[in-house]
């Protein structure tokens, strides 16, 4: 977009653009989620900055600029939960103090993620002022709008967003069956998940991703179900939970019958390697699947490792937020036994109050942070959606009334005589006045340790890690990779710049990046047939003969092919995890090394095409010329190629 010689001219060339993928015109804009990108070029070459600023380091600025975004958002949620700023402080300063688990920012600036995540947040704290009781009609509508926008710019921003979306949808499902939230409010907020998926459809030109995706299905079932199934909030105990029971199967079903004839009409296969890979990680039967195992493998989608936990309670976070999740999560089982029972949450006319109530802005965070908890322990990949949050939970729970009083009713620490009462009003009896004795008392203590607890809190972080994080800002470092420079020096200078070239998916990436030429695959793996491409050039990695690897990278128009030592000889993973082994599974070879294989896996017919290429045989001179090596990296001409 700033290379082009208009702005035209550079959207034009991402929506037809045929210098990425070999042999392809691809349109940008459908297949990824780069309109944030789109974005900033517009600005930066409409703002009078360019002769004082780099395009790299208004890229960089901005997206640190947006995690302060980030912060405030965590620190509005948790003051509008807590009802003191003392609440929103605290999440701040532990979301920093924990940034090695809350943020990946510092070392990985342009995920997706940390684009889509500080607008999430923005949607969590508009989500909690909307669900918050007695809102003023304009107040409603306000919020409303900050979800709506929130939502589509998130949507907007990350390709996984429909799957988050989906696990908010399935909390407010839950709380709205269990009557904790208004069902007005959840339709309304059901609607706008499904009008920014639509949205964003529109503006990727129908991704086939989105079309597919499980929100739209689900949303759309819950609505027809509450059309189909009325009452649902009637009758004693057991009918209700029976109801409820069926409500639910009626919703799971049709999401699966409207998501499953979608997909069938329209032929989309963009997120199957997603269930793959879920079905297979949680238990359901073993998988050869290239795809699935690609991901099993990788550390970033196992369990969340125990370090984790070491380190959050370094901080007391681990510790807050395990006492206040277990206090609101006892209330929650309370409250939602009183709304099956169909009891009110109030007596009215009586002194006597239900010592357990649970606000909607509550049980909504509550939900939140479990859902996403059970994620984040299941996939450690997604602990940045739990911990960021977990910042959020933790203060507000050590700040908030209900949690203190809640806790100190159950273990009847409450005294009257330990702090003196208000007054007693002229008109209450005697039985009003020693009510009004015993909360006065209530209310003070809780004041006293809701604001002491934080503020001690806040004194050790600071005095514990602020020295610590004051040196880590003083620091400069380098990234040093000089194998990998001299490649990419190399093909800028000795290589046309129509070349096409081969390899791994995170190295092609860096060839994209550093000399603009085209590949045959690179890391965008929500594309099917960018899938089935992957997994034909990675045979350069598996045992096969030498005049079929040619073939499969000549029908991808690929003149060059990078061979890299460290996937071709890999210890990273253990045998059955490395590359090789889940290529040679794949193609049903027995794997390399000591170990049980498969009885049904055969010996391969011909050597491992990296490391044989190497001995520069005539079955493989025919076909590939080394031009260039280094300890690293073996890149080789093709031949036949231009």
């Amino acid at each position: 977009m700033l290379q082009a010689p208009t702005l035209t001219q550079g959207f034009r060339g991402l929506v037809y653009d045929n210098k990425t993928e070999s042999m392809r015109t691809i349109n940008i804009l459908q297949r990824m989620n780069v309109y944030q990108e789109v974005f900033l070029s517009i600005l930066y070459r409409s703002l009078p900055i360019q002769k004082y600023l780099e395009p790299v380091y208004f890229y960089i600025y901005t997206l640190f600029g947006l995690q302060a975004v980030y912060v405030m958002a965590l620190y509005t949620t948790s003051w509008l939960l807590s009802g003191t700023w003392l609440s929103g402080l605290l999440a701040a300063l532990w979301y920093v103090t924990n940034r090695i688990d809350t943020t990946r920012v510092e070392f990985t600036i342009p995920l997706r993620e940390n684009w889509a995540l500080p607008f999430f947040a923005i949607q969590i704290a508009a989500v909690t002022y909307f669900l918050r009781p007695n809102l003023q009609a304009l107040s409603q509508r306000l919020a409303l709008l900050a979800v709506f926008m929130s939502t589509f710019l998130f949507s907007l921003t990350w390709q996984f967003n429909q799957f988050l979306t989906l696990l908010q949808a399935l909390a407010l499902f839950t709380l709205e069956s269990l009557d904790v939230l208004p069902a007005a409010k959840a339709m309304w907020l059901y609607g706008i998940q499904t009008a920014c998926l639509v949205l964003v459809c529109i503006l990727q030109f129908f991704n086939s991703m989105i079309l597919g995706s499980l929100l739209i299905s689900f949303n759309l079932s819950v609505v027809i179900a509450r059309k189909l199934q009325k009452n649902l909030k009637s009758g004693a105990l057991l009918a209700r939970v029976g109801k409820l029971v069926l409500h639910s199967l009626v919703v799971l079903c049709l999401t699966l019958l409207l998501n499953g004839c979608v997909k069938k009409t329209l032929n989309l296969k963009s997120d199957e390697h997603i269930f793959k890979f879920l079905k297979a990680k949680f238990g359901f039967g073993a998988t050869r699947d290239f795809d699935a195992n690609l991901y099993l493998c990788e550390e970033a989608f196992g369990l969340l490792p125990f370090s984790t936990f070491q380190r959050l309670s370094d901080t007391l976070l681990f510790y807050a937020y395990v006492f206040v999740l277990l206090v609101t999560v006892t209330a929650a089982f309370v409250v939602a036994f009183q709304n099956l029972r169909g009891c009110g949450r109030q007596q009215q006319g009586k002194m006597e109050v239900h010592t357990v109530d649970l606000t909607p802005d509550t049980a909504y965070n509550l939900m939140h942070t479990i859902v996403f908890g059970l994620l984040a322990l299941s996939t450690m990949r997604m602990k940045y959606l739990w911990t960021s949050h977990m910042c959020v939970f933790a203060s507000f729970g050590v700040c908030s009334r209900e949690v203190w009083g809640l806790l100190l009713k159950c273990v009847r620490l409450h005294s009257p005589r330990r702090v003196s009462p208000a007054p007693c009003p002229s008109s209450f009896d005697d039985l009003s006045c020693a009510c009004h004795a015993r909360s006065s008392a209530v209310v003070s203590q809780i004041s006293v340790i809701r604001y002491a607890v934080p503020t001690l809190t806040l004194l050790y972080l600071s005095y514990k890690f602020w020295p610590g994080m004051m040196g880590e800002l003083s620091e400069l470092r380098e990234f040093y990779d000089p194998d990998t420079v001299e490649l990419m020096d190399w093909i800028n200078s000795n290589t046309p710049r129509r070349a096409v070239f081969a390899g791994s998916m995170q190295l092609l990436a860096g060839v994209k990046l550093c000399t603009g030429r085209t590949l045959t695959n690179h890391p965008h793996y929500e594309d099917s047939s960018l899938r089935e491409r992957t997994r034909a050039v990675y045979q350069i990695y598996a045992k096969r003969a030498p005049e079929d690897v040619h073939a499969l990278l000549r029908s991808f128009g690929a003149d060059y092919v990078i061979l890299e030592d460290s996937v071709c000889f890999e210890r990273r993973h253990r045998r059955g995890c490395r590359l090789r082994d889940l290529l040679d599974v794949a193609n049903g070879h027995v794997m390399d090394g000591p170990g049980e294989n498969d009885p049904d896996l055969k010996p391969a017919k011909h050597p491992r095409f990296c490391e044989e290429i190497k001995r520069n045989l005539p079955p493989y001179t025919t076909h590939f010329t080394r031009v260039f090596q280094n300890k690293t990296f073996h890149v080789y001409k093709l031949s036949g190629s231009k």
